[in-house]
């Protein structure tokens, strides 16, 4: 026999929570539809920030506005702007110190020719000859060579006019930037000074030393070839062939005669020229080998 079982039935005061738990519920979507907010309170409260602090979707980050990331690249150019502009004044000593600005002085065949080749080669510097320039402007026939060529064949001075503004010229090319080495100037008072008030002033001063004998000598004996420009000499480094020889000039200053009177004006212009020039002034013995020479030199450039 089967008993039938009563239904269980909840109270009324739970059957009312229930029924009010969904018509809460129910009116709080209302409100969300309608645009209120519906109201909670603190134990709901809780439970919505807690299930949103677990299960919440991730906040989508924001795109970073085109101005911040304008102003993010700005500043970066500016950093490296600082940051080369730092560089170049802490390379700017080292820099000044490679372009080295050398004059090389001496009487007539001290041999300032030789050892300027080999400063050239050596560390790189633009050497520029006030002779050269002056021996062009004559083969050229310009004017200014025409009135040095009168000073030239006597062994005098040309006149300062003539040839300061040869060499200031001269100086202002851009291969001399990297650094310069004049050779056989300035050789008097005048001509230096006229070097300073132009801004132009060398580092190191070299100054040969060799005896009036042995460079008289040396004048001589001296003879160009016209086709690659070496000089020999006819005692201490002679042509290698009988067809070099034959084709060899000498210079129309290359005499004993305008050597005694070179030297006697090298004489007395070059204590004036050094007067200038004291705190920098180098003396070295040209009356060697020219490698002993060199290596003298070479020492003091090194240490400038």
């Amino acid at each position: 026999m089967i008993t039938a079982r009563a239904p269980v039935v909840a109270p009324a005061s739970s059957r009312a929570r229930a029924r009010g738990g969904r018509g809460d519920a129910r009116g709080r979507c209302e409100g969300v539809a309608r645009g209120v907010a519906p109201r909670l309170g603190p134990s709901e409260l809780a439970q919505v920030s807690a299930k949103t602090t677990v299960v919440g979707t991730p906040a989508t980050p924001r795109a970073t506005p085109p101005a911040t990331v304008i102003g993010a690249g700005v500043a970066v150019a500016a950093l490296g702007v600082a940051l080369a502009a730092k560089k170049a004044t802490t390379d700017a000593p080292a820099l000044a110190k490679k372009q080295k600005r050398i004059v090389i002085a001496g009487a007539p065949a001290s041999g300032k020719g030789t050892q300027c080749e080999m400063i050239v080669k050596k560390f790189g510097l633009t050497h520029i000859s006030a002779g050269d320039l002056l021996r062009a402007a004559v083969a050229a026939g310009t004017e200014a060579g025409k009135k040095a060529k009168e000073y030239m064949d006597r062994g005098d001075l040309v006149p300062n006019d003539v040839v300061v503004t040869m060499v200031k010229d001269r100086l202002a090319q851009p291969d001399c930037a990297k650094g310069w080495l004049l050779d056989g100037y300035p050789r008097s008072e005048e001509q230096a000074q006229a070097l300073i008030e132009s801004g132009i002033n060398p580092d190191l001063f070299l100054l040969l030393d060799v005896p009036d004998e042995i460079l008289i000598d040396r004048v001589v004996g001296r003879r160009l070839d016209p086709v690659d420009g070496t000089i020999y000499h006819m005692t201490f480094f002679p042509p290698p062939t009988p067809e070099i020889a034959a084709r060899l000039t000498q210079r129309s200053d290359d005499t004993e005669e305008k050597a005694a009177n070179r030297l006697a004006v090298h004489h007395r212009n070059v204590d004036a020229v050094v007067g200038k020039y004291a705190n920098i002034m180098k003396n070295v013995d040209g009356n060697r080998a020219k490698q002993d020479v060199f290596k003298d030199i070479e020492r003091l450039i090194k240490a400038m």
